[in-house]
């Protein structure tokens, strides 16, 4: 990436925006990470004041409200973040002359559909999530005209709170009941991170028209949640750690406040097609993120630092 480039990212210490500073960081270009107090997507002002003052050529706007469950009690504050503060991100990164590469989600779909869904299928959010992370889509879409929406799905990594650090979390002392019957594809946020900076490096050259647009960004290949955390068992197993039982269980079986997709798998040929970048099986990622986080308890032992606790 071009060194004069100045790339800024909003969001707080959250999992996608620790993993977009930690890529961005080798680059040579001038990255900067804003999330609150100093830029609140509660406060349209202080995001037009931040971009405005910062003067960037590209902004990564990774901050949202991501609380499935608690968003359908807390419905107008949702909005806020994902749609009308993603729409005030988008506008003051036109005013500054910038693109933006903003991030969605695969809860806009309904998951009714049986294949991989494309970007071109209908939308149909179940939840207040999936309709403020749409309606913000939209609004991103109508304020900057250079944007890149990518729709993402199931993100864990080393950092803040996810599905992999939660099991390993939970499987420390107990067995388990994990639903079988969601479908969708883990992705990990550092991988992710690389996803955008390879978009940022060809948005920096002479992006072509097709560059814009909404693209799915996903590590290959699908799973359950009852999948997916029987391979974080297996991989923590061979790390040292008791492998515990977990059982399959449907989703009426584990009712929660908010309607999940039934299948959310993402097509990522666009992406593939347009900027040359396909990420590889999520079993992979799910490796090396675990190795990652046994590899920094061990230091964190060895040092006699705290052992902090996984996120829930």
């Amino acid at each position: 990436m071009r060194s004069g480039q100045r790339v800024l990212i909003i969001g707080g210490k959250g999992q996608v925006s620790t993993s977009l500073l930690e890529t961005f960081r080798t680059t040579s270009c001038h990255v900067r990470q804003l999330g609150r107090p100093a830029v609140d997507l509660l406060e349209p002002r202080s995001v037009a004041d931040a971009i405005a003052k910062f003067e960037p050529t590209i902004v990564v706007n990774a901050a949202a409200y991501t609380a499935v469950d608690k968003a359908e009690d807390e419905p107008d504050v949702a909005k806020a973040v994902n749609a009308i503060g993603a729409e005030a991100v988008a506008k003051a990164a036109t005013t500054a002359g910038a693109a933006i590469i903003h991030f969605s989600t695969d809860y806009v779909f309904d998951g009714r559909k049986t294949t991989p869904y494309v970007e071109t299928d209908p939308i149909a959010p179940l939840g207040i999530y999936g309709q403020t992370k749409a309606l913000g889509e939209h609004l991103v879409a109508a304020a900057n005209p250079r944007h890149v929406i990518l729709r993402t799905a199931w993100v864990f990594s080393p950092f803040g709170s996810n599905f992999v650090r939660t099991i390993l979390r939970l499987l420390s002392d107990r067995e388990l009941q994990i639903v079988s019957d969601q479908y969708g594809t883990p992705t990990y946020a550092l991988d992710l991170a690389d996803v955008v900076l390879g978009i940022a490096q060809r948005l920096s050259a002479s992006p072509h028209s097709d560059c814009f647009g909404v693209f799915h960004a996903a590590n290959t290949g699908s799973t359950t949640w009852f999948e997916f955390a029987r391979a974080i068992n297996a991989v923590a197993a061979r790390q040292g750690a008791t492998q515990r039982t977990i059982r399959p269980i449907s989703t009426k079986e584990y009712p929660t406040r908010a309607r999940r997709p039934a299948y959310s798998v993402l097509a990522t040929d666009k992406l593939q097609n347009v900027y040359g970048v396909r990420l590889r099986p999520w079993r992979d990622a799910l490796d090396q993120c675990v190795d990652r986080l046994f590899a920094n308890r061990t230091a964190q032992l060895e040092t006699k630092r705290p052992l902090p606790e996984l996120e829930k």
